[in-house]
């Protein structure tokens, strides 16, 4: 039998943007974030732990103890020129494009199909990899996870809610990766 890859990924804790309803820019933890992180579930055993890039996924891996290395492949969902903003302060037409459309980006920025593909390459890479790992990664990074393992399609991204602190788990087993449930 060959051996397991476990992935537990972990949704950065509390930010005011994330508190606000705003697209993030690369800011850090609010209190309660701080203290979310701070209250974390042990992780167990660990054999290489990740983060994304931004300051809000390295201090939630510092936060948890972890000697993380940044990981690019994992960085947020690049929303564009929407950075800062609310909801509902943009354009009607093209929220609407952007929330049903998985491969176009009215902001400029990255699309859906965009994040998964790269979520996609990163998971590919750890294929042949072994242990435990752990990432701290965002909500978005997580959804496109979920997406790769259960190979459904883009237009299901934002059917998938992923909370601050939110630990998912999944296997690979020689041939596919599994989802966890916990």
């Amino acid at each position: 039998m060959s051996e397991v890859v476990r992935l537990t990924l972990v949704s950065h804790a509390m930010t005011d943007a994330t508190a606000a309803g705003r697209f993030p820019t690369d800011e850090p933890l609010n209190a309660l974030g701080h203290r979310q992180a701070d209250a974390a579930v042990e992780l167990g055993v660990i054999d290489a732990a990740y983060c994304g890039p931004e300051k809000r996924a390295r201090q939630t891996a510092e936060l948890l103890g972890l000697s993380a290395a940044v990981e690019p492949q994992l960085a947020d969902l690049d929303c564009g020129s929407w950075r800062g903003s609310v909801l509902g302060g943009l354009p009607p037409a093209d929220l609407a494009v952007w929330l049903t459309d998985p491969a176009r980006a009215p902001h400029g920025g990255e699309t859906v199909v965009g994040l998964v593909n790269r979520v996609r390459g990163w998971m590919d890479s750890l294929a042949s990899t072994r242990g435990r790992l752990v990432a701290v990664t965002h909500p978005a990074v997580v959804r496109a996870a979920i997406m790769v393992v259960l190979d459904a399609p883009p237009k299901s991204f934002w059917r998938i809610d992923i909370a601050p602190m939110r630990r998912t788990v999944m296997h690979f087993r020689g041939q596919a990766w599994t989802l966890r449930s916990s």
